[in-house]
């Protein structure tokens, strides 16, 4: 038999088991066993070194049920004191009650009454509000950030920890060790940890050769948590880091918004810590936990939403889109990546054709040439709908964000694109409070102040090569 003759044979039993595998896959497209197919067939032996490498959704099995451990061991979220005359059960508009279920179906969160919200101008802002609440913090700090740089906004909070740490508050800190590695592998990782602060690395990645066989190395924590105190705690888009974001200069600046809320809702973001925390390694936090919560003092119902790859699947596109279709007069939503599932495309269209006024504003320039792409393909489908769309211009937009109605938000760390959906842990709050929405309503409009709507004449000024060059991107989506 010749060599070419063996390696045909070698290639056809290896890639027959996998394209079975691929197809007995539970959680998958058609769309995507379809193009993981192709791709395995199409390319001798690589295409099946793609597949291993980046065909499946697995954190490792060690890792799974060290989690499920951990998420098991944890005491439900502790009520008011005993005794205590407060009200925590919040005040939801019959038409939203379905919304919230949604968000209770994943994280197994109630909505919670009694918080209050301001949201922050700017990147600045949010980090000096974030340094003045743990310079004031008398028990404990809890963070977690997806990208941590060493850079003017990141110092601050390693400095305020630090301070926070030597006159007694207990500090824990998870960093992404992929998304925070400059950090963690620099002097001032060692300085927290020297001062008292209780540092973790999320998914590390440590030797890195022979990982990629047992799980994915693209699997990332991408939450943004801060806790102070167990009573306030602010919930967006923005890293710890300056909005000039130094590793990815030429896209700046980063336009993020994130609020600050005050009451229970903190107490539901303190449980999504603590798994966290204690999924990579910290010490067991079940006191704080079975606290009673504080009287709160008058305020609107909030919901925190904790989504990732060992969650329900598919849940985030069905938060997105219970969403977009409670809309019945306006719908607002800005994301820096658009890679939507089809069922969400359509959601988006159906919007418009019911007569919502239906809004999406996206980044002119994209950090990700295959999403910015990718996202440009299914402009046609929504301007001919009638979607208002539009293309910041002002630098990355990095908000996610939507409101309904305004009356309702979500905010938080979730993009609409298949790496929240599917491969990234994320965080969000919902809520339901007119003034606080009209507050981050009023950010869309002056994000959309700043962009250039995209009509039907724009999309079909685009040249067949450009059109081509979108369409075969967006058609990657199921594999990457």
């Amino acid at each position: 038999m010749s060599t070419l003759s063996l390696l045909v044979t070698a290639h056809v039993v290896i890639e027959v088991p996998v394209i079975l595998r691929v197809i007995l896959r539970p959680h998958r497209e058609p769309a995507a066993r379809i193009a993981w197919i192709a791709v395995i067939a199409a390319l001798p032996f690589l295409g099946v070194l793609a597949y291993l490498l980046f065909g499946e959704v697995s954190i490792g099995r060690r890792r799974i049920v060290r989690l499920r451990e951990v998420l098991q061991s944890i005491p439900p979220m502790a009520g008011p004191a005993a005794g205590s005359q407060q009200n925590i059960q919040p005040s939801v508009s019959p038409h939203l009650v379905h919304v919230f279920r949604a968000g209770r179906s994943i994280s197994g969160f109630d909505p919670i009454g009694g918080n209050t919200g301001h949201l922050l101008p700017d990147s600045n802002a949010t980090i000096d509000a974030m340094v003045a609440d743990i310079d004031a913090a008398g028990n404990h700090v809890h963070l977690l950030f997806y990208i941590w740089l060493a850079d003017r906004n990141g110092l601050k909070v390693v400095e305020a920890l630090k301070r926070a740490a030597t006159r007694g508050v207990v500090c824990r800190v998870i960093a992404d060790d992929l998304g925070s590695r400059t950090l963690i592998r620099s002097e001032h990782w060692k300085a927290m940890q020297d001062a008292g602060v209780r540092v973790v690395r999320a998914l590390q990645i440590a030797n890195p050769i022979p990982r990629p066989l047992r799980y994915r190395v693209d699997l990332r924590n991408h939450r943004k948590i801060v806790v102070i105190d167990g009573r306030i705690t602010y919930c967006g888009s923005q890293n710890c880091a300056d909005p000039e974001f130094r590793i990815k200069a030429k896209y700046a600046p980063w336009v993020d918004a994130v609020i600050r809320f005050e009451g229970p809702i903190a107490r539901q973001n303190q449980q999504l810590f603590a798994g966290d925390w204690m999924a990579y390694g910290g010490e067991d936090v079940d006191a704080l936990l079975t606290e009673p919560i504080a009287a709160p003092r008058p305020g609107f119902a909030a919901q925190v939403i904790g989504t990732g790859p060992t969650i329900r699947h598919s849940a985030m596109p069905e938060m997105f889109e219970t969403l977009i279709y409670a809309a019945r007069r306006e719908l607002i939503v800005s994301t820096p990546y658009y890679v939507p599932e089809q069922s969400m495309q359509a959601a988006l269209c159906a919007s418009a054709y019911r007569g919502v006024i239906t809004t999406i504003i996206l980044p002119a320039r994209n950090d990700s040439w295959i999403v910015s792409g990718a996202s440009r393909s299914y402009y046609r489908d929504l301007v001919d709908a009638g979607v208002n769309l539009y293309e910041y211009v002002g630098g990355l937009l990095h908000t996610k964000s939507l409101t309904v109605d305004g009356e309702v938000t979500l905010i938080g760390s979730a993009n609409m694109d298949r790496r929240s959906f599917d491969l990234n842990y994320e965080n969000n709050i919902l809520f339901s409070d007119a003034e606080l929405t009209a507050a981050v309503r009023a950010r869309q409009h002056e994000y959309i102040a700043r962009s250039r709507p995209v009509d039907r004449e724009t999309v079909a000024s685009w040249s067949i090569p450009r059109r081509l060059w979108n369409n075969s991107l967006a058609m990657l989506g199921p594999v990457l």
